[in-house]
């Protein structure tokens, strides 16, 4: 009989998932380097804003199509008596369907994916990927489920980006004008085999499993609140590349994209901590141990903010550099790539928050999403009005619609933080506690270090990026652990003891 866990066992679980997390925002990070630099150099500014838009509506999709099952896996899992791969087959075919239906859709009007350049080749059956995109995210989040977060780093942190980078760079000798798309699909086809073979091994088939499209409709139906959340979310982080390609060129938004793809990498710290927070949460919250939710969600998002709160000052500060690795012209990003940077620290609270809400009001929750995406539209078109009455000249004027959307997207994310960490605070009946003064005192010290390495001459541009990222990095991360991180901060950088006292 498996003894029942306790709260000391789910910070344990939460620090695992966090080392193993860091482990893998380090191997992501040295993967997308390579990929950005292909891409940019080899495939330039043009030819990424094509791939970018394309993605933006096959992975929306994809998103839709997941049904929320990333995060409500782990209910249905924690509720349900039939045996686990039963839950899962059930999960797999609603989501399955919905996919179906949304690639059917594109297929049959693909200038959608391709609003602004022609529609040649294979590009009509690029949609067919959201099967592979699906099946991925619900074996990851069943895995997740029994805390293995190893297999979502190598999915999606080995496989999925080295196969992108080294997939990129072959098949530009085969087309210059496809291979950034058929480089993707091939590394969406490695990270699917990869997330099935330990599922597989975890979970076993689902031997005695009938398909029901009653009890998968059930799935999907009592899923959609957190599905359409999710899009929300998601969208948040798209629906600024897609108001910037409604008004500047495709070079533009292949600038952008760049710009977007460095930042995100913060931004894959949290969201792989939605599985591990997923069953603690609905755990404490079968006992309506409120207490201990706040407690675990003001402890996660604080080692979340930490972490993006370095890495934004790192890869920020300097951004000219980083930007230039990539190509000479994508260094007019750099602006967007601040704003994007402070949006993803701006959006911590709001992720870890919602990792309980979308539990707890559901329906309420996906209202604040809906109306934070109306103010990051409405601040992001005003903002793009604004410019052509700045005194610039007019080959500039994409650069600042760029940067306009990503400031509009800073400052929705950031009202969206307050809002929705206060409403949890107000259900939980306990305040969520995620910011510290060691967080100021840490940035202020790193920006001041890293305004000294960056004024260096431009033609060593090098030392920025060799030397200034780990001197800040290592400044800022001194800081935190010195006056932010108390004894449960710790365990994030400690082994739990094996209970076998092997």
């Amino acid at each position: 009989m498996t003894a029942a866990r306790t709260d000391e066992d789910d910070i344990q679980a939460l620090a695992k998932g966090g080392r193993t997390n860091v482990l893998g925002f380090l191997l992501r990070l040295a993967a997308r380097i390579p990929f950005l630099f292909i891409a940019g150099r080899l495939y330039g500014p043009e030819a990424l804003g094509r791939f970018a838009y394309a993605l933006l509506i096959v992975e929306f999709v994809a998103q839709l199509a997941s049904l929320g099952l990333r995060r409500g896996l782990a209910e249905l899992l924690s509720r349900d008596d039939r045996p686990h791969s039963h839950i899962i087959a059930d999960a797999m075919l609603a989501a399955i369907a919905a996919a179906a239906l949304g690639a059917a859709f594109l297929i049959a009007v693909p200038q959608i994916m391709f609003p602004n350049s022609a529609i040649n080749g294979l590009d009509r059956f690029l949609p067919l990927v959201i099967f592979t995109i699906v099946a991925t995210d619900i074996a990851l989040a069943a895995l997740a489920y029994r805390f293995d977060i190893a297999s979502t780093v190598r999915a999606r942190a080995i496989v999925e980006p080295w196969t992108i980078s080294i997939a990129a760079g072959a098949l530009y000798f085969y087309s210059a004008r496809d291979g950034l798309i058929l480089s993707y699909v091939v590394s969406l086809i490695a990270a699917m085999l990869f997330a099935l073979w330990p599922l597989w091994r975890s979970y076993g088939l689902p031997w005695g499993w009938i398909p029901s499209p009653t009890r998968s409709y059930a799935v999907a139906r009592r899923n959609l609140p957190l599905a359409a959340a999710d899009a929300a979310e998601w969208g948040s982080r798209r629906l600024d590349l897609a108001i910037l390609g409604l008004f500047a060129s495709p070079a533009v938004v292949g600038i952008y994209y760049v710009a977007q793809q460095v930042a995100s990498l913060p931004q894959k710290l949290k969201s792989s901590f939605d599985p591990i927070l997923g069953p603690v949460i609905t755990r404490n919250l079968q006992s309506r141990n409120y207490g201990e939710i706040a407690r675990q969600v003001g402890q996660v998002g604080f080692w979340i903010i930490a972490a993006q709160a370095g890495i934004a000052l790192a890869l920020g500060i300097p951004g000219e550099a980083v930007m230039g690795l990539v190509g000479p012209e994508f260094v007019g990003g750099t602006g967007a790539l601040a704003f994007l940077l402070a949006a993803e620290v701006a959006a911590a609270t709001a992720v870890v928050s919602e990792s309980a809400l979308v539990y707890m009001a559901r329906h309420r929750n996906l209202l604040i999403s809906i109306g934070m995406l109306a103010v990051q539209a409405l601040v992001s078109v005003g903002l793009i009005m604004m410019i052509p009455q700045l005194p610039i000249k007019s080959s500039y004027e994409g650069l600042y619609q760029a940067a306009a959307v990503a400031c509009g997207l800073m400052l929705s994310l950031g009202i969206g933080s307050l809002i929705k960490a206060r409403f949890l605070g107000r259900l939980l009946g306990h305040s969520i506690s995620i910011w510290r003064r060691a967080l100021v005192l840490g940035v202020l010290a790193a920006a001041v270090l890293g305004m000294a390495i960056v004024s260096v001459p431009a033609r060593l541009e090098w030392v920025e990026l060799v030397i200034g990222i780990p001197a800040i990095l290592g400044l800022y991360g001194w800081i935190i652990w010195r006056w932010g991180f108390g004894p449960e901060d710790r365990i994030l950088f400690k082994k739990a003891p094996d209970p076998n006292g092997s």
